[in-house]
């Protein structure tokens, strides 16, 4: 990724920002309980942080209508299609972010994923990959990315046909 593309995600980045804070400021940002306005916070981050690692973002908080849940990402990475589940703390805990993702919260991701793949233009399914990223946003600390490409995959033991 060149150097002008880096500039304009990093303007991007301090314009959604700071049209952020204008509305925190102008109380219009909705009466969002702190966990969720973390937990967007931190896809908004994520976001960006994808963008200059260059992938192609498409979808964020994609929801398949027929199945509770959504994809928080999900993005291109050359041929391969990433589904990104991120997870946003605001403090170092004892247990890591990651670790939340449970394996209920997998067999919920690749419901979401198999309905999204379903819906692409496509006869074959493209190679796909799950992945999770820790976002550490500490108060008075830089924000801190923690990417596990492949956490894990299209089964938990058994083989799957994704059609």
């Amino acid at each position: 990724m060149g150097w002008l593309e880096q500039m304009r995600i990093t303007w991007l980045e301090r314009t959604l920002a700071g049209l952020n804070w204008v509305a925190r400021r102008r109380g219009q940002t909705g009466r969002l309980a702190a966990h969720l306005a973390t937990g967007i916070d931190g896809e908004d981050a994520a976001f960006f942080y994808l963008r200059r690692k260059g992938y192609i973002v498409v979808a964020r908080r994609w929801s398949s209508g027929n199945a509770p849940g959504d994809l928080d990402l999900v993005a291109w990475q050359g041929p391969m299609l990433c589904f990104v589940e991120v997870k946003t703390r605001t403090a170092h805990d004892i247990a890591a972010a990651e670790a939340s993702v449970d394996s209920h919260k997998r067999n919920t991701l690749r419901r979401l994923a198999r309905y999204y793949v379903r819906q692409l233009p496509q006869d074959t399914a493209p190679p796909v990959r799950f992945d999770v990223l820790s976002v550490y946003l500490v108060p008075g600390q830089k924000k801190e990315f923690q990417h596990f490409e492949g956490s894990f995959g299209w089964s938990e033991g058994r083989d799957y046909e994704w059609r």
